[in-house]
C-alpha cells in the first residue's frame, strides 16, 4: 500500500465557525499549502512580510506531504493574501482575537491509498461498517514522534529528569535516517567533537547549533543554560511527544483491560505496538465512547480508583513517578493539561475503489471522512488496511 503517492493524495481541510467581524485587530488569513510544512509555510510568510513570529497564530500543524487548508490570524496583518509557490494565502477580514487550536471544529480529509491488490481492497471494505459503528482508538500517529531517533529515546524524558547534556546530545546530534547529507554533516561535527566546545565551534557552518555551541565553550559545563537557549518551539514539541507517548501506553492498557482478546489486534506505530479492535459487543463499545483518558501531567489530580492506578503504573514503567511529569526549568514549558477521548468516530465516511492509474495493474481506495480536531487520519488508514482476525464464535 502507498500512501501520500502524491501530495495531492492526502487533502486536509480545516473546519472551524471562527468568522471574520466588522472590526478587531487581528487579520484572519485562510492558508493554503502544497508539499510544505506548516513551520516552513509559516516562515515563508513572516519573510515576504518582514513580520515578527508573534504576531502570527495558527490551530496547529498540518501535514508536509499533502495539500492542507487552514486557518491563521496575523495582529495588524494587511488587508490583502498572497501568492507563491507551493502556497496562498487569502485574506477573509478583520477578526477581535487571534485564531487558537480551540477554533478547529474538525478537519475534512479526501485520502488516497494507492498499489492495493484486490485482497487488500477487500481487507479495507470489509472494515467499514465496523468502523463506521465502533469508531477507532484515538492514539497520537508516527507524525508526533518525528523528533525520536535511532536510539529511540524521548528529549522530553530527559528533559524532566534533569539530564540537560542528555537532551543537547539527541536534539543536536543524534542522526535521523531523514536528515538531509549537509545536516548529517553538521551532526557528525557534534557527535565527535562533543565536549571540545572551541574546536567544534570552528567547525560547525552559522547555525542554530553552533550559537549554543558558541554558548558552551564560553561556559563549559553549563548544559542547563545551553539547553534553554534551544528554540522554545522545538522544546514543546519534544516534551509534547513524551507526553503523546504516555497517554498512547494508557490507551493501549484500557483497551487490553476493557476488550476481550477476540475483539484486539496489534498494530505497530512507530514509537510502540498498540491494540486496535473490531467487532465490538454493544456493552463495550458504550464504555470505550465514554472514555476520557487523562493527558499525564503532574498538575493534574486524578481521583482514586482503577483509572489512577493505570495511569501511575503507565508512568512508573517509563522510569518515572507521577509528580515529577513537570519541567523544572526553564519554566517557559509545561505538559498540557486535560483529557483526550479513547476512541473517536469518523463522520461522512465514504470508500471509492478504483484502479490505480499510476501502479496499474493495482487498484486504489479513495477515503472521504471527517474527524475531530487533534485526531490522525493516518489511524484510520491504520485500522482500515490492516488485517485483524474474525472475533471468535460465541
Amino acid at each position: 500500500m502507498k500512501l501520500k503517492r502524491l501530495p495531492e493524495d492526502f487533502r486536509v481541510t480545516e473546519l472551524t465557525d471562527m468568522l471574520p467581524s466588522a472590526n478587531g485587530n487581528c487579520s484572519l488569513y485562510r492558508l493554503t499549502k502544497r508539499g510544505i510544512g506548516t513551520p516552513e509555510a509559516i516562515d515563508a510568510l513572516l519573510r515576504r512580510w518582514k513580520l515578527p513570529r508573534h504576531r502570527v497564530s495558527y490551530g496547529g500543524l498540518k501535514d508536509r506531504h499533502a495539500v492542507t487548508v487552514q486557518h491563521l490570524t496575523i495582529q495588524r496583518g494587511p488587508p490583502h493574501g498572497l501568492e507563491q509557490q507551493n502556497l496562498s494565502l487569502e485574506f477573509l477580514g478583520r477578526c477581535d482575537r487571534p485564531f487558537t487550536p480551540a477554533d478547529i471544529r474538525a478537519n475534512a480529509f479526501e485520502v488516497v491509498l494507492r498499489s492495493l491488490d484486490e485482497n487488500a481492497v477487500t481487507t479495507a471494505t470489509n472494515a467499514i461498517d465496523s468502523v463506521r459503528r465502533d469508531g477507532v482508538p484515538n492514539y497520537f500517529d508516527d507524525q508526533r514522534f518525528g523528533s525520536i531517533g535511532p536510539s529511540g529515546e524521548f528529549i522530553g524524558a530527559a528533559w524532566i529528569k534533569g539530564n540537560y547534556e542528555r537532551c543537547l546530545w539527541l536534539a543536536l546530534a543524534e542522526e535521523h535516517p531523514f536528515d538531509r547529507s549537509d545536516e548529517k554533516a553538521q551532526k557528525r561535527i557534534l557527535r565527535e567533537s562533543w565536549n571540545q566546545w572551541v574546536e567544534c565551534k570552528r567547525l560547525l557552518a552559522r547555525s542554530h547549533r553552533r550559537s549554543i555551541v558558541t554558548f558552551l565553550a564560553d561556559r563549559p559545563g553549563d548544559y542547563r543554560g545551553a539547553w534553554a537557549r534551544l528554540n522554545v518551539d522545538l522544546r514543546r514539541l519534544y516534551l509534547s511527544a513524551f507526553q503523546s507517548e504516555l497517554w498512547n501506553r494508557l490507551l493501549s492498557a484500557q483497551l487490553r483491560a476493557v476488550c476481550t482478546p477476540a475483539h484486539l489486534f496489534d498494530v505497530d506505530l512507530k514509537t510502540q505496538r498498540v491494540p486496535f479492535f473490531h467487532d465490538l459487543d454493544d456493552s463495550t463499545r458504550s464504555v470505550l465512547h465514554e472514555s476520557q483518558l487523562p493527558l499525564p501531567a503532574a498538575r493534574l489530580k486524578l481521583d482514586e480508583g482503577p483509572l489512577r492506578d493505570m495511569a501511575e503504573q503507565v508512568v512508573r514503567d517509563a522510569g518515572l513517578e507521577w509528580r515529577e511529569l513537570r519541567v523544572k526549568y526553564p519554566r517557559d514549558s509545561f505538559f498540557s493539561k486535560g483529557s483526550r477521548r479513547a476512541v473517536i468516530v469518523p463522520h461522512d465516511l465514504t470508500v471509492e475503489p478504483a484502479d490505480d492509474e499510476l501502479h496499474a495493474p493495482h487498484h486504489k481506495l479513495t477515503l472521504r471522512f471527517v474527524l475531530p480536531r487533534g485526531a490522525y487520519a493516518t489511524i484510520l488508514v491504520k485500522r482500515l488496511t490492516e488485517s485483524a482476525a474474525p472475533p471468535a464464535g460465541p
